[in-house]
């Protein structure tokens, strides 16, 4: 199944400056996660781009004052909101850190956003939906998370679409970047040099999708002004289960040999995850 846009994917990088001579102002926050280091990496160095990274430490997005400030102060024409609480299981055992970061703080950006008439592209995840869908997961879906990390997102997605009309939400799934982060592609990585083997889910199915591809869509809804705002689903091409891509990973940096891979139903969690994650993108 092919469900990413080969134009976003392939899109010379060097292109974008043609597309706008005008430097387009542009915040990301959590950049110190693995897609705000993609994105700075790929795309900090395109004269059309002024980008401004910023980490909690320079600006804490649930602080609404602060918010503010900030934006009435530099005048964004987008804001690319990559900050968020991701711990699935952490956000079981203290839902209200992650209602305050995916939900309020979100609605923080969401009211500055309107005020300072800044465009905002928000990362949501598959993980608003339930999983017991049998087909890939389109925008028209009713949402229906499971774990309190997907209720926040949800939230978080509902404040955008009560304050704004201007704005992107972008939901992906099983998200990795192989330079960058705490993700399962590197976890596997690691674990493969210490353990000789290791369990691996295959009741969960999905599309692993790289910061890189992500990245690409993002740019895209800047610079292609033919997209129409709304919700959009961005994720990589190949459907597999943890325990395919747990392969793929072993067998791509040739650790195949040095460690055994061992498929599980029996993968107990503390949270709840859907068993389709797979987004079909639009």
């Amino acid at each position: 199944m092919n469900f990413m846009n080969d134009t976003v994917l392939n899109t010379p990088i060097t292109k974008f400056d043609s597309y706008n001579p005008q430097p387009i102002a542009i915040l990301v926050t959590g950049a110190g996660g693995q897609l705000g280091l993609t994105i700075q990496e790929l795309y900090s160095g395109i004269s059309s781009l002024d980008f401004m990274f910023t980490s909690k430490s320079e600006l804490d997005i649930t602080n609404k004052r602060e918010i503010e400030i900030f934006f009435e102060k530099y005048k964004f024409d987008y804001c690319i909101n990559c900050a968020a609480f991701t711990n699935v299981e952490q956000a079981e055992k203290t839902p209200d850190l992650a209602y305050k970061v995916n939900a309020e703080a979100v609605k923080n950006i969401a009211e500055s956003c309107k005020k300072y008439n800044t465009i905002l592209i928000h990362i949501s995840t598959d993980y608003v939906f339930d999983g017991e869908k049998g087909t890939p997961y389109t925008i028209e879906d009713l949402p229906n998370p499971i774990n309190e990390y997907g209720k926040s997102k949800l939230l978080g997605e509902h404040h955008i679409q009560d304050i704004l009309n201007n704005y992107f939400i972008v939901r992906s799934s099983w998200l990795y970047s192989k330079k960058y982060g705490k993700n399962f592609y590197r976890t596997i990585l690691e674990l493969a040099n210490t353990k000789k083997e290791l369990a691996i889910t295959t009741e969960q199915i999905g599309c692993p999708t790289n910061t890189e591809s992500l990245a690409r869509a993002i740019i895209d809804l800047m610079v292609n002004k033919s997209i129409e705002y709304g919700v959009k689903h961005v994720s990589d091409d190949k459907v597999m289960t943890w325990y395919d891509f747990a392969k793929e990973i072993l067998s791509e940096n040739k650790l195949n040999n040095k460690t055994k891979l061992v498929k599980t139903s029996n993968y107990v969690t503390f949270a709840k995850r859907p068993k389709n994650s797979i987004l079909l993108n639009e």
